[in-house]
């Protein structure tokens, strides 16, 4: 029975509830569930799609399928990884489920409503601790049907992390910040946050068409193919739901790759606006290891400094008071790398004073180490970059 009593000395008027069996024993909580064991990356693939396209309730002899293209959910961007597994889904529908066909990813097939594939692939502790290794990718497919508007089938599974290669395609690697965009958080919700039956989320839906042209403009950029992805990118802002940070991002490059000085900076002038107004401008400067010191590539770091000039500016111009975050990736000691983190932001909030000293009194600059990663797998290469950001947030003057 439970009892429920006053306890002296502690707050007057505070009940506190104690739970008691027969014989004062205490209940014995279930022991939580076994963590599912890793396997192989392409057994791991070949299970959740399995899954997902035998189990599917949708009806028909002959279905529609496009496919989304798979992300990483810590970074929101794609990977050799994620495009590998892309591939590997469309031949196993062709060679096991052919009742699914699939479509090119666009407007023409999207006005059909078909059924769509979406998938989320993210490194993850898999014991479930908290800031422990990332030691596994889970893997998790849905398919939302257009037609119905609901979520018709799940697939999940865990990966070893071995052999798998993370490494973000051309236009994330060369993306200069990272932003939290709607969008993508609506995918992977979609993805993630949801069960069998459920209705769409209507912010991914919405955003379908110009996600589509946004898509065409990424690989049109990837294949240097710079004014077509221009023209891509404008024509999804001009979309319901275009207004995204893969848009944004898309622009800048496609303008630089161009040679277009002005419009190169008016882009990034507009990446760090956005950023501003959301709260989350994370810049991608990359540092030697354990120093405050760039890389040692001109071809990397030569838009450093219009970028800092670019984000003091804008700051400046919304009297804006900014808080200068450093981080690490996952590799070291946990107080070397939060010494470290300070450092490096230290060093860009003196290269943003250099030309506004005036400026000193709303700036701070402070480190979290490697305690806010993203990706968290400690490589110190192109996959883990953003995890060696640096972060500009909006605090209180």
């Amino acid at each position: 029975m439970a009892a429920s009593f006053r306890l002296g000395g502690i707050l007057p008027g505070v009940l506190v509830s104690v739970a008691l069996l027969a014989g004062g024993a205490r209940a014995q909580q279930p022991a939580p569930p076994a963590p599912p064991t890793p396997v192989p990356f392409a057994d791991a693939l070949k299970k959740a799609a399995d899954d997902l396209f035998s189990k599917a309730s949708v009806s028909g002899d002959q279905i529609e399928l496009v496919i989304d293209p798979l992300i990483d959910a810590a970074s929101g961007g794609q990977s050799t990884a994620t495009r590998s597994m892309q591939q590997r889904l469309m031949e196993i529908v062709r060679a096991s489920y052919p009742r699914f066909a699939v479509q090119p990813f666009d407007s023409e097939s999207l006005s059909r409503k078909p059924v769509v594939l979406v998938g989320t692939f993210t490194a993850v502790n898999n014991q479930g601790v908290a800031g422990g290794p990332r030691d596994a990718y889970r893997i998790c497919l849905t398919l939302a049907d257009l037609k119905s508007n609901s979520v018709v089938s799940k697939g999940v599974a865990r990966a070893q992390p071995e052999g798998v290669d993370t490494t973000p395609t051309l236009y994330f690697r060369d993306a200069p910040l990272w932003s939290k965009d709607q969008a993508t958080d609506a995918y992977i919700k979609t993805c993630q946050g949801t069960k069998l039956g459920e209705t769409i989320d209507p912010a991914y839906v919405e955003r379908l068409t110009a996600a589509a042209l946004i898509n065409d403009g990424i690989l049109a950029y990837e294949s240097s193919h710079f004014r077509e992805a221009l023209a891509f990118y404008r024509a999804a802002r001009k979309l319901p739901g275009g207004e995204q940070h893969r848009v944004r991002v898309g622009t800048y490059l496609a303008a630089s790759k161009l040679g277009r000085r002005d419009d190169t900076v008016d882009a990034f002038g507009d990446l760090v606006d956005f950023g501003l107004q959301n709260d989350q401008l994370m810049v991608k400067l990359l540092f030697r290891p354990g120093t405050t010191q760039f890389i040692d590539n001109p071809q990397v770091t030569e838009p450093y400094p219009m970028w800092l000039s670019q984000i003091a500016t804008r700051a400046r111009q919304k009297n804006a008071c900014l808080e200068i975050v450093g981080h690490t990736s996952h590799t070291g000691l946990p107080q070397v790398n939060e010494r470290l983190s300070v450092l490096r932001a230290q060093f860009i909030m003196d290269l943003l004073l250099t030309g506004a000293p005036e400026n000193r009194g709303r700036m701070l600059a402070t480190g979290r180490g490697f305690k806010e990663n993203l990706v968290g797998t400690g490589k110190d290469d192109a996959s883990d970059a953003l995890d060696r950001r640096v972060e500009f947030k909006v605090i209180g003057c």
